[in-house]
């Protein structure tokens, strides 16, 4: 049959990568979660342990019987079904007669003649159901229904719309025949008829292999006369082309930022050591977008992109001249404790290139982590631990974080969108930043919405965060843009911090009280002495940071210290030539531990000697 999407024409590249990889054996399982046409699952049901999805019934039960064709004897029934369907001239005035065929409406899916066979052949099926058909042979016919409606259906492939004069082939009588099916037995198949995010996580799989809708299209839009073919449940269906209701069966991969968001959501859940993803190069997410999100979750040295020419179907008024291909995708996944989400902020001082330092040497047992000098949240987003407790003493930056901590994902991303169409932004376009800039600080700072804040950010010089005495965002234009690598960090951040459960403050660290509590670890993350950011000078509404303040913390920290509470200082003792003496000093009266994690190159390309400064072994 005809179908959109089919990969028939690209199977063969997905085994080569497979084999490839040394993925060419049995034993294996498969899960092909958008199964549609069961083009994928058919090839490989002789290799692996076969495992199908999609959203659509028809597809399932299409994909099922490919599968298990080879294997239907229909013992129980007693003779060739094939045979004795195609032998008789009975019919049956049904639904498909009724509905979609010019009887009693002038919709032309089918003649009145072929209607009537297709309604015989349903309710056959049925009766045959539960006395002499086995599970397999039921979607077997099923199957073998749909591919020989297909043949004399008077349509441009799907079912959308039909045809206002008749085609040829919707004259000719319908043949009950059978559907294409590999030679190759299936030893082990099962089956979902989910939305795929509703089932990622509890799917025990080697192999996943997605082929997502790449477009707008519906495909339960285009493709309800097969779901009512199947269901056999007689729906109310539209005056028009007769559809039933879609919304069971609409995808939210046909949407843009919701096939992100699903995207990063099933390759974050999934519990496949490998996965294969088929994409158009003129679908929803960008080949920058997927690269950066399959980089994040799976092993970054396994990672392919093959990219494989085909002829998209065109019809005669098409003038779109583009070429069209597709990327085969693959990566190895990461396990879950090495994967590392990064904050969408371009913060100064950003802990995001050492958090696995960090990471490793964190104390074993704490329950409480405390990120008080939380900033764009690159520690305490990777952080596992029953509470995460973020504090800044720049609200903004709070309100920011929080903000997208409480903001549905595809809320905030849609606003972003409304506010860059709003203005005009774009990079290094002074004006329309300037304008969305002043609007910002026009608002009183109590109804400042952070998400324009952000929007205002992604345009701005280095991305940077800079507010002057007034409060008033004062960072320049810059050649930076809300670019897909972006998007990428932000649907994983958003994700991530959603499912931890974070406390937030916007309070000086010395307002924070603490008391005696091994279960409690205290992160802190201050501004650099030997070093230079906007957050140092003093001159941005809020403190700035000289050896006075770096004294007082290290009495906080003390206390910390008496009150038996684990910490670790990030900061740096030597920089550009220089020592910080006070806090080796400091140090070595109290006996701390450093652990030195080198060269960290800083967002402006500058470098800084990273240590980690402990209270325990």
């Amino acid at each position: 049959m005809r179908y959109l999407g089919n990969k028939e024409s690209i199977v063969n590249e997905i085994d080569n990568l497979l084999t490839e990889k040394g993925l060419d054996k049995n034993g294996l399982s498969f899960f092909d979660a958008f199964c549609g046409s069961g083009s994928v699952a058919d090839y490989f049901k002789g290799k692996y342990a076969i495992i199908i999805n999609d959203i659509l019934k028809w597809s399932v039960e299409y994909t099922k019987g490919r599968l298990f064709a080879p294997s239907c004897t229909f013992s129980k029934l007693g003779f060739d079904p094939f045979e004795y369907l195609n032998s008789n001239t009975n019919t049956r005035h049904g639904f498909i007669y009724n509905t979609y065929a010019p009887t009693i409406t002038d919709r032309m899916y089918f003649t009145p003649e072929n209607a009537e066979r297709i309604d015989y052949f349903r309710w056959q099926i049925e009766e045959w159901r539960n006395d002499y058909l086995t599970e397999s042979e039921y979607s077997y016919l099923l199957a073998c229904l749909i591919e020989s409606v297909s043949s004399v259906s008077n349509t441009a492939g799907v079912y959308g719309a039909f045809l206002k004069k008749w085609d040829q082939r919707a004259l000719k009588p319908i043949v009950f025949e059978k559907v294409g099916s590999s030679i190759s037995s299936c030893f082990s198949i099962s089956s979902f008829n989910e939305k795929i995010e509703n089932i990622i996580g509890l799917v025990d799989c080697d192999i996943l292999y997605l082929d997502p809708p790449y477009t707008q299209n519906q495909y339960g839009t285009q493709y309800h006369l097969l779901e009512t073919l199947v269901l056999n449940d007689n729906p109310s269906v539209s005056k028009g082309t007769g559809s039933r209701s879609t919304a069971p069966m609409r995808s939210d991969w046909s949407k843009e930022y919701k096939a992100n968001i699903l995207f990063d959501q099933i390759i974050s859940k999934t519990k496949a050591k490998y996965i294969i993803l088929s994409y158009s190069n003129d679908g929803i997410m960008s080949k920058e977008f997927i690269e950066a999100s399959m980089k994040r979750y799976g092993k970054p040295e396994t990672y392919v992109c093959k990219k494989i020419s085909y002829k998209k179907y065109q019809n005669w008024k098409s003038k779109n001249d583009k070429q069209h291909f597709e990327y085969l995708f693959f990566v190895e996944k990461r396990n879950e404790s090495e994967i590392e989400y990064e904050s969408p902020l371009n913060y100064i001082g950003s802990k995001a290139k050492i958090t696995s330092e960090i990471k490793k040497n964190l104390p074993k047992h704490y329950c409480d982590f405390y990120d008080i000098f939380g900033g764009g949240f690159n520690v305490g987003i990777n952080i596992n631990s029953e509470i995460v407790f973020y504090n800044d003493l720049n609200f903004f930056v709070t309100d920011l974080i929080k903000s997208i901590n409480d903001t549905d994902t595809y809320d905030f991303l849609q606003y972003v969108k409304r506010m860059i169409k709003k203005f005009g932004l774009e990079k290094a376009n002074a004006e329309a930043y300037q304008k969305a800039r002043a609007y910002y600080n026009s608002k009183p700072i109590n109804q400042r919405d952070p998400k324009l804040l952000f929007t205002i950010i992604m345009y701005g010089y280095q991305q940077q965060i800079r507010f002057n005495n007034s409060y008033e965002f004062n960072n320049p234009v810059g050649m930076r843009w809300f670019n897909d690598k972006v998007l990428e960090k932000f649907i994983s951040f958003s994700r991530a911090i959603k499912e931890k459960n974070v406390e937030f403050s916007s309070s000086h660290y010395k307002d924070l009280v603490f008391s005696t509590n091994p279960n409690k670890f205290i992160y802190l993350d201050p501004p650099y002495k030997l070093t230079t950011g906007s957050y140092n000078d003093g001159k941005r509404g809020f403190n700035g940071w000289n050896e006075q303040m770096e004294n007082e913390l290290f009495e906080f920290i003390d206390n910390l210290n008496k009150m038996h509470v684990k910490f670790m200082l990030s900061y740096v003792i030597t920089h550009r030539g220089k020592t910080n003496d006070n806090l080796l000093n400091w140090i070595n009266r109290n006996n701390y531990t450093v652990i030195q994690l080198g060269d960290v190159i800083g967002i402006s390309g500058s470098k800084r000697q990273e240590v980690l400064i402990v209270n325990y072994a």
